[in-house]
């Protein structure tokens, strides 16, 4: 193995400009992480290329001597996407940032994989649009992890997640070819839907070197709404009485009774009730007259569900404040114990109380506090385990079990944003049957032959844990 990665870096050496192969130590340590808790190899190499060109170069000969390569963007992933399990080369996109075009007209971007999220809605909304997804981590997250992830965030109940906006990519295969997929149109359905396929593949079928993303038009008005709930099970009723009030918010975020009882005592940026035990963010968007509109109507819709009268912020210093609850819960809830970890769940809406009490059982069973929050919209919940002693981890361990079981138990899928990475994929098989993961095995197979792309990612019993 070491023959052939010192073979394999030469020959990518001798293609590429001096500075883009980076063995420095250092270096290849600060790759082997990403804000997982997943541990990987240290690397032999990060390579930092520049363009299509390049990457076609890294691939084939990483093909041709058999050396793993694991895509990487900003490392902000949370289960272990972006860790080079197996060492080999870890290929950055971070010199490729580049917003290539905006067209108005057309309402589309093409921007290069490295750009940070948060540049992309700096450089769209100044033209008067908008991108619709929108990760918690968008001011260091990259859209080639988004693409990777089929990243979501808040706003994906009213505009769905990143498959929803990409339009077309162009990606090197692991083979080193170089290929356009998809198109620049709103319509088309010329072949198989690649697009989508590559959309959330966590960077083992192909890597994307430049995407055209849908656009839409720049609302012109946002209100933020803060709506107390006096008890968890009135979380869905009040969800589908805003629905059936005819409002369509484009988030509609929750926390749990938990989380607002370690808000409350880490001095929150708003005063919590002491009887409320959940609360929901909700955002309107529209126009001034479409927005007014929808906010009379959601307040009525909240009076049959909820005691507490709601707090509107309509500018954008209020309504920044307001969303510093939400920002703020991740570090209040690393503060209040010695060891946190995260885990994302989806289920049916209204089976997010549910999913609520389950969690207080197995934490009171597990001797764990399982605080939660997410987005009551789509029903993707945010399950955090909090602990306080390292004794506790096989505790922790068989907690996030049966969080997983129970989540398929009450018709929910294993992620909503984060993706299955390394973390996740001893539980596949939880959700998924062995035929379904012998196909995508086989898929998987079709793309990248010898396996040398993101390997150890998705599937269980893959050798995720070489070199842990």
């Amino acid at each position: 193995m070491r023959a052939d990665v010192d073979r394999c870096l030469a020959a990518i050496a001798r293609s590429l400009p001096d500075d883009r192969v980076i063995t420095d130590p250092d270096v290849c340590a600060a790759h082997a992480r990403d804000e997982s808790e997943a541990t990987g190899a240290i690397p032999d190499a990060v390579i930092r290329a520049r363009g299509a060109e390049e990457i076609a170069v890294v691939m084939r000969e990483a093909s041709a001597h058999g050396v793993p390569v694991t895509p990487r963007g900003a490392g902000t992933g949370r289960t272990g996407g972006a860790v080079p399990v197996r060492g080999g080369i870890v290929l950055a996109c971070d010199r490729m940032r580049d917003v290539i075009e905006i067209d108005r007209v057309d309402s589309l971007a093409v921007v290069e994989p490295g750009l940070v999220t948060g540049a992309l809605y700096e450089a769209v909304e100044r033209e008067g649009l908008f991108w619709g997804p929108d990760p918690n981590s968008w001011e260091q997250c990259t859209i080639g992890g988004n693409i990777a992830e089929n990243a979501a965030g808040p706003r994906a109940f009213k505009h769905g997640s990143t498959r929803d906006w990409v339009l077309g990519l162009e990606v090197v295969t692991a083979e080193g070819t170089i290929l356009p997929l998809g198109r620049r149109t709103k319509k088309g359905v010329t072949g198989y839907d690649l697009t989508s396929l590559i959309v959330g593949s966590e960077g083992t079928l192909a890597f994307v070197t430049r995407a055209v993303l849908r656009l839409a038009p720049l609302a012109e008005r946002v209100i933020t709404v803060l709506a107390f709930l006096d008890r968890e099970d009135a979380i869905a009723p009040a969800v589908s009485a805003a629905l059936s009030a005819r409002v369509v918010p484009r988030c509609i975020e929750l926390l749990d009774a938990e989380t607002l009882a370690i808000l409350r005592a880490s001095a929150s940026a708003i005063a919590i009730p002491e009887a409320a035990k959940a609360l929901l963010v909700i955002e309107l968007e529209g126009t001034s007259e479409t927005v007014e509109g929808e906010l009379a109507r959601l307040g009525d819709a909240l009076v049959s569900v909820s005691p507490f009268d709601p707090l509107v912020a309509t500018e954008s210093s209020e309504r920044e404040r307001f969303w510093r609850v939400r920002r703020d819960m991740s570090r209040a809830l690393r503060r209040s114990a010695g060891f946190k970890l995260s885990e994302d769940v989806v289920v049916p809406r209204r089976r997010l109380a549910e999913l609520i009490t389950k969690c207080r059982e197995i934490a009171a069973r597990r001797g764990i506090r399982m605080p939660a929050y997410g987005h009551a919209g789509d029903g993707n919940l945010h399950v955090n385990l909090l602990w306080d002693h390292a004794e506790q981890e096989p505790a922790v361990q068989a907690a996030i079990r049966e969080l997983f079981e129970t989540t398929i138990a009450l018709g929910g899928t294993l992620s909503g944003e984060h993706g299955i990475g390394v973390l996740k994929a001893p539980y596949l098989p939880l959700e998924q049957p062995e035929p379904l993961i012998a196909l995508q095995r086989r898929l998987k197979n079709v793309f990248d032959p010898r396996g040398v792309l993101n390997p150890g990612k998705i599937f269980p019993g893959d050798g995720h844990r070489q070199g842990c």
